[in-house]
């Protein structure tokens, strides 16, 4: 079974499958990681101490995708549209490294507003 992170943005959690690459790598050995988010349209994101060339970028992805953003160090949580998406594609800001996925139903993020305190961990079953 892969590795799982928890994601804790008040007023929900949610838990993501990493997917087998550098980058989620990276982000797993830096763990736990704290920060704040950053709303853009339905997108999350926010710094993480992590440092990252680009990765099989993609400039299109899926509601749940977990990317990584290498111009801002950022860990994004895509949900749904950014400003700019074009028709039903999520586009980010620029090409990110898709890491992970959320199980479930990452749409619960629109609760999570711009200045939320976020913390990434460690799944402790395993």
């Amino acid at each position: 079974m892969g590795r799982k992170i928890r994601i804790k943005a008040a007023p929900i959690e949610a838990t993501a499958e990493l997917n087998d690459n550098k980058t989620a790598q990276a982000i797993w050995e830096a763990l736990p990681i704290k920060g704040q988010a950053n709303r853009w349209g339905e997108e999350i994101y926010f710094s993480i101490p992590v440092k990252l060339e680009q990765e099989a970028g993609q400039e299109v992805v899926s509601i749940g995708d977990l990317g990584y953003w290498p111009p801002g160090n950022a860990f994004c949580i895509f949900f749904g549209l950014t400003p700019v998406s074009q028709g039903d594609q999520i586009r980010p800001a620029s090409p990110v490294t898709v890491f992970g996925k959320v199980i479930g139903d990452a749409t619960t993020f629109t609760q999570v507003a711009s200045g939320t305190a976020i913390t990434i961990e460690k799944e402790s079953n395993e």
